[in-house]
C-alpha cells in the first residue's frame, strides 16, 4: 500500500465520551459512533468537495477509503498509526490544524470498528423512512412505546403525569398560543375527575377547532419563511404582502394537508386555473428582503434573491445546508455547487426587477409622517369590487388632473424660464423664491433654459410650478387626488408572488459572483435524492414538479424534517436537535425509531397536522410533569430521553399575549394589516438616520395579538427579545434570559398596563387571600401552597403600606396605558394589587411552561 502524505489523514478529534461509548457486546454502528467523528473533524479535507481534498484520500466512500486500514491487522492500518501517533510530522491531526488530539477512547473506538469490518452506512436522513414496528393502534401510544425503549436503555422511566389544569395551560399555549381561562382550567379538572382520558381528548379537539390555533402555527411558519412588514436594506420601506399572512392562518384553521400546503406556496400559480388565494400564497417566495438602494445593482439583486429562495425552500423542506454551495461544492453533505444553481433555476424564470418597480407614499390625515410603500413585479391587487371601482376612479381623478396641467405646458416652461431668468439676474430678490440652502438652489445658474429636459431645469420647473398661482393650485389638485388614490391603494394592498414569466438561462457562479459565469444549468435536484420526472406537457421541469417532489412518498427529508419541528414546538427539542441541519453535520436524532414512525404516519395519513398535533399532546410522554430530581438532571439535563415534561421559557410574544389574555385586554380580531402596539420612541428613527417614524396605534389596535404587531426587517419589535431575525429562514428556537429580559417584562408599558386591568378583574373578591389564591392559579394553573400565599400576602401588605404614602406614585402606575381605569377604586389599595399582579406576571413558572 502506498504511503500517504502526512495530510492525507485529517483530524478525527474528541467528541465527548458519552456520545462514543459502546459496549462491547453492541457492534460498532458507522451512522452513529464513526460518521459523525469524520464529518465533523475530516471531510472538510477528506469528504466530498474533490477541489479542496487533500492527498487523494476520500473518507466519505469505503472503497475510496480502505486502503487506510487493515481488518486482519487493525493496530497495523495507516489510520489508527497516524491518529495515535506521538511524531508530530504524523500525528493526525497534524498540531497546526489547532484540533484536539485524538483520545485514547475514540481510538479504542475507531480500532474495533475495524475489528468488525469497517462497515460503512448511507447517511440516515438520505434513506427513504419505512414505519419501525410497534404494537400501538394511535399515535399517542406509539410516542410512548419508542420513547419508553429509550428510557429501559439509559435506565429511565416517566414521570408522573401533571395536573390537569398545568397540562391545560401547556397544551393551550402551545396549540393556541394563549392560556386558559381559570374558569376552563376549574371545569377541566373536574372534567378529568369524571371522565378520564375523554376529557384531555375534547379539549384538544376544542383547541385545534379554535381559531386561535392557525394563528399560533402561523407564528412558527412566519419564522420559518422570514416574514416581515418591510423590505429591509436602509431604505426598509413598506411592502404589503400582509395577505399571504393571513392566507397562512386559514389554511392552519382549515387543516390543510401539509403537501398542498407546500405545493401553493412553492408553486400556487403553475396549478391549473389558480385561484387569487393560491396566487397569494406563492408569496412565501416573495418574502425576501427587496434592495432598492441608489447605487445597488439589479442583476445582483435578482441572484441574492434566488440564493435566498434556494436556502429558504431547503432549510423548511428538506433541512439542508445549502448556502455554502454558492461558492464551492459542499464539505460534508453530497452537494455540489452545480446543484445549487440547478436548484435557483427553477425559481429564475420570473420577472422582478429586483429593485422596486412600484413605489407609493401614504399621508394619513390623522398622522404626523407618510407611510412609503416600495413593492416589485410581478404583484397582484388584492380587494372587493367595491373598493377597485373606488380606486379606479381615483386614478381618473388623477390622470385628469395632470392632462389639465400639461395642456399648459409651453405656458409654464415658459414662466419657468422667465421665473429662472429673474433670479439670476437679481440675486437678492432670487434669495426671497429660493432659499441659498435648498438643494434646487444649486441649479439655478447651471441650468440649461432652453431644454425642459435637462434635469436641472425640470427640478426648477418643478419648483416654480409649487409656489405660483395658478400652477401651484392645479399641482395641488394632482397631489390630492393622488393622495385619496394612494389611501385606496392602501386598502388593496399589492402582493409580491410568484409567476414564471420572464424566462432566463442559469449558469454556475463562479465562487457566488454572478458576474462570473460558469457551466449553463437546467432545473434539476441533486443526484443523491430520488430523481424528479418533469410533468407530461412540458420537457423542462417547473416549480410546481419541485414542490410535488418534495412532498413525494419517495423524498425522505420532507416528512422527517416537517414531523421535527412540530416535535420541537411542543416538546421544546426536537428530536433530531439541529432542525436546520438533517445532513452529516447535524445531530443524530435521539429516538431514530419514533421520528420514523412519525414521518411515515404524517404522510401515510394525508401529511394532517392537527392530527400529528394531537397525537403528540396527548401521549403520556407529552403529559409528564415537569418536576424533577437532582439526579434525573444530572443523568439528562437536556432531558433529550424524554423522562420529565418540558419546561421552557415561553416565547416573549406569548408572553406578551399571556399577560394580554389574562388582564382581559386581549383583542382576537383576526387577520388585516399590521398594528404598532407601544414601543418605546426613537427606536426606529435611530435605526434608519431618523428616515423611519413608528407611529403608534391606539384603541384596540393596543391590543391584538403579537402575530400582527409590525415588523420593521432591520429591526425586531422592541419588547419581543428572543425572536429570529426575519432576515433568512429560521427554524431554531431562541430561548434567552437575561435582566434586560426582565426589566422589560417588569416595566414595559404592556405588562404594568396589562397588571393594572387585571387587577381590576378582581376587585369585587373582598378576601385578599381568595384573590391571591386565584390571580396565582389563573397565571400558573396551579393551586398556590400556604406559604406561596403568605408570601405574596406579605408583598401586598408592603406595596399598600408605600402607595398610602406615595399617592404620587400610585397615581403614576394607574395612568400607565390607554385602558380606562375603575375610578370607584382607591388609587392606592389598585396600585397595590397592580403590582402584586405584576409580581406574578413575572414569576418564573408563569414565564414558562
Amino acid at each position: 500500500m502506498t504511503k500517504p502524505s502526512p495530510t492525507a489523514l485529517f483530524a478525527v478529534v474528541c467528541v465527548s465520551i458519552l456520545c462514543v461509548r459502546t459496549s462491547h457486546a453492541e457492534e460498532v454502528s458507522f451512522n452513529r459512533d464513526i460518521r459523525p467523528i469524520l464529518s465533523d473533524r475530516c471531510y472538510f479535507c477528506h469528504g466530498f468537495d474533490e477541489n479542496h481534498r487533500a492527498a487523494d484520500l476520500r473518507l466519505d466512500l469505503r472503497e475510496e477509503a480502505e486502503y487506510v486500514w487493515d481488518v486482519d491487522s487493525p493496530d497495523d492500518s495507516e489510520l489508527l498509526l497516524r491518529i495515535t501517533s506521538d511524531d508530530p510530522d504524523m500525528v493526525m491531526p497534524p498540531p497546526d490544524a489547532h484540533k484536539e488530539p485524538i483520545s485514547k477512547a475514540e481510538a479504542d473506538l475507531i480500532r474495533r470498528w475495524i475489528e468488525e469490518g469497517a462497515k460503512y452506512e448511507p447517511h440516515w436522513s438520505f434513506v427513504n423512512p419505512t414505519r419501525p414496528t410497534t404494537a400501538a393502534k394511535n399515535t399517542s401510544d406509539a410516542i410512548d412505546d419508542f420513547v419508553g425503549r429509550r428510557h429501559k436503555e439509559q435506565n429511565l422511566q416517566f414521570a408522573d403525569e401533571t395536573e390537569p389544569a398545568k397540562w391545560l395551560r401547556r397544551v393551550s399555549l402551545d396549540l393556541t398560543g394563549v392560556p386558559p381561562t381559570a374558569q376552563e382550567m376549574r371545569s377541566f379538572e373536574f372534567d378529568a375527575a369524571e371522565q378520564g382520558e375523554v376529557a384531555y381528548e375534547k379539549a384538544v379537539d376544542r383547541l385545534l377547532a379554535s381559531p386561535l390555533y392557525g394563528e399560533r402555527m402561523t407564528l412558527e411558519w412566519l419564522d420559518v419563511a422570514r416574514y416581515a412588514d418591510t423590505n429591509g436594506f436602509q431604505s426598509d420601506a413598506y411592502r404589503m404582502n400582509w395577505p399571504w399572512r393571513d392566507w397562512v392562518i386559514d389554511a392552519f384553521n382549515a387543516n390543510m394537508p401539509f403537501d398542498q400546503f407546500t405545493i401553493e406556496q412553492l408553486a400556487g400559480d403553475q396549478l391549473p386555473n389558480p385561484t387569487q388565494e393560491q396566487l397569494i400564497a406563492t408569496a412565501f417566495n416573495r418574502n425576501h428582503m427587496i434592495q432598492a438602494e441608489g447605487g445597488s445593482i439589479a442583476e445582483e439583486n435578482r441572484a441574492k434573491n434566488n440564493f435566498d429562495r434556494v436556502e429558504t425552500t431547503s432549510t423548511a423542506w428538506m433541512g439542508l445546508t445549502v448556502g455554502c454551495c454558492q461558492c464551492h461544492d459542499h464539505k460534508f453533505d453530497p452537494l455540489k455547487q452545480s446543484d445549487y444553481f440547478s436548484l435557483m433555476s427553477f425559481f429564475n424564470q420570473i420577472s422582478e426587477t429586483g429593485m422596486t418597480s412600484k413605489k407609493m407614499s401614504v399621508k394619513h390625515p390623522d398622522r404626523p409622517f407618510s407611510v412609503n410603500y416600495w413593492v416589485d413585479k410581478p404583484f397582484i391587487e388584492v380587494g372587493d369590487d367595491a373598493t377597485k371601482q373606488s380606486f379606479k376612479d381615483a386614478q381618473e381623478e388623477v390622470k385628469a388632473a395632470k392632462q389639465d396641467l400639461e395642456s399648459h405646458y409651453d405656458e409654464y416652461v415658459a414662466g419657468a424660464r422667465q421665473w429662472v431668468q429673474e433670479i439670476r439676474d437679481d440675486p437678492e430678490e432670487g434669495a426671497k423664491r429660493i432659499k441659498p440652502g435648498e438643494y434646487v438652489a444649486r441649479f439655478v445658474l447651471s441650468a440649461d433654459l432652453d431644454n425642459p429636459k435637462d434635469n436641472g431645469f425640470k427640478r426648477l420647473i418643478d419648483t416654480y410650478l409649487s409656489r405660483n398661482e395658478p400652477w401651484k393650485s392645479m399641482k395641488d389638485r394632482i397631489a390630492k387626488a393622488e393622495a385619496k388614490a394612494n389611501l385606496l391603494q392602501e386598502q388593496m394592498p399589492l402582493v409580491m408572488v410568484m409567476r414564471d414569466d420572464q424566462p432566463r438561462e442559469t449558469f454556475v457562479m463562479l465562487r457566488g459572483n454572478y458576474q462570473t459565469l460558469g457551466e449553463k444549468v437546467t432545473p434539476k435536484t441533486p443526484d443523491f435524492l430520488p430523481p424528479l420526472s418533469p410533468n407530461e406537457a412540458d420537457d423542462r421541469l417547473n416549480r410546481l414538479d419541485l414542490a410535488k417532489w418534495l412532498v413525494s412518498d419517495e423524498h425522505p427529508l420532507t416528512a422527517r424534517v416537517t414531523v421535527n419541528r412540530y416535535w420541537q414546538l411542543m416538546f421544546g427539542r426536537g428530536l433530531v436537535a439541529t432542525p436546520d441541519d438533517f445532513g452529516l453535520q447535524g445531530a443524530l436524532p435521539t429516538h431514530p425509531d419514533l421520528l420514523d414512525w412519525l414521518a411515515v404516519d404524517f404522510r401515510e395519513n394525508g401529511w394532517d397536522v392537527k392530527a400529528l398535533l394531537k397525537g403528540m399532546v396527548l401521549s403520556r410522554t407529552y403529559r409528564q410533569s415537569a418536576i424533577t430530581d437532582e439526579d434525573r438532571i444530572e443523568q439528562d439535563p437536556e432531558n433529550k430521553w424524554l423522562a420529565r415534561g418540558s419546561r421552557q421559557r415561553l416565547d416573549s410574544r406569548l408572553l406578551r399575549d399571556q399577560a394580554l389574555m389574562l388582564s382581559g385586554l386581549l383583542q382576537h380580531e383576526m387577520g388585516g394589516p399590521p398594528v404598532a402596539p407601544y414601543q418605546p420612541g426613537g427606536i426606529w428613527e435611530s435605526m434608519s438616520l431618523n428616515k423611519n417614524h413608528y407611529m403608534r396605534d391606539d384603541g384596540k389596535d393596543l391590543y391584538r395579538r403579537s402575530l400582527y404587531t409590525v415588523w420593521r426587517r432591520v429591526v425586531a419589535p422592541a419588547n419581543f427579545f428572543d425572536v429570529a431575525s426575519r432576515q433568512s429562514c429560521s427554524v431554531t428556537l431562541n430561548r434567552t434570559s437575561t435582566p434586560l429580559h426582565a426589566l422589560t417584562t417588569l416595566n414595559d408599558i404592556t405588562y404594568v398596563e396589562a397588571a393594572r386591568v387585571w387587577a381590576e378583574s378582581f376587585a369585587n373578591l373582598k378576601d385578599d387571600r381568595t384573590r391571591l389564591a386565584d390571580i396565582f392559579f389563573a397565571a400558573t394553573g396551579r393551586h398556590a401552597s400556604e406559604d406561596e400565599l403568605d408570601s405574596l400576602h406579605r408583598s401586598l401588605e408592603k406595596a399598600r403600606v408605600h402607595f398610602r404614602s406615595h399617592r404620587d406614585e400610585a397615581a403614576e402606575v394607574l395612568t400607565t396605558g390607554e385602558a380606562p381605569r375603575n375610578e370607584q377604586l382607591d388609587p392606592a389599595e389598585h396600585a397595590a394589587w397592580t403590582t402584586v399582579c405584576l409580581l406574578v406576571l413575572n414569576l418564573d413558572e408563569t414565564l414558562c411552561k
